[in-house]
């Protein structure tokens, strides 16, 4: 009687765990992690909002570095965590695409690179290509998201030991990454 049991939480888990997965649908298909330099090629450029060198500026781009300072790991043994950069609790809101599975996770993806735009925007390898991206419509389609404020509060919650509020509004106006080019228009 207990096999089912047990077979049933790790399930359940399993499922949450896939769920949890931060820029993937649940429902939608199965979209890849490409990594940040595949949006580096366009969106560097200082015309277009140099979108990369804000987001290499940012705090999330640091998140998985900021898992071996001494704070993280104070907050991590308190918790029972040994490494807080191997635990999953820890990677899920550190880390783009962690507990995605291997096939999701092209050859271009660093775990290292932290909190990247496909956390935000959703992974990347069906809408990366610039034939795709200039078309919002196609772009949409193929996996690309228009973050919201559950998107952010799925990490930034009550839920994380370092938590301390979140204003949305101040944050989104903080991490802010528009193309001038397209707000003219």
């Amino acid at each position: 009687m207990r096999r089912p049991i047990v077979g049933l939480s790790v399930g359940l888990a399993a499922l949450l765990a896939f769920a949890c997965t931060r820029g993937a649908a649940a429902d939608g298909p199965a979209h890849a992690y490409v990594g940040a330099e595949k949006c580096k090629m366009c969106h560097n450029s200082p015309a277009k909002g140099a979108q990369f060198t804000k987001w290499t500026e940012s705090k999330h781009a640091k998140a998985f570095v900021t898992l071996a300072g001494e704070e993280a790991k104070k907050v991590a043994a308190a918790k029972g965590v040994a490494d807080p950069q191997k635990d999953p609790q820890c990677l899920r809101c550190h880390v783009t695409g962690s507990g995605a599975p291997a096939d999701r996770l092209t050859d271009k993806y660093k775990a290292t690179d932290g909190v990247t735009c496909e956390s935000c925007h959703g992974p990347g390898s069906d809408y990366w290509k610039m034939d795709v991206m200039k078309d919002l419509t196609k772009a949409t389609a193929a996996g690309l998201m228009m973050p919201d404020e559950k998107t952010c509060t799925t990490c930034h919650n009550s839920e994380s030991p370092t938590f301390k509020g979140f204003d949305f509004a101040a944050m989104k106006a903080k991490i802010a990454h528009p193309n001038p080019a397209k707000a003219a228009k």
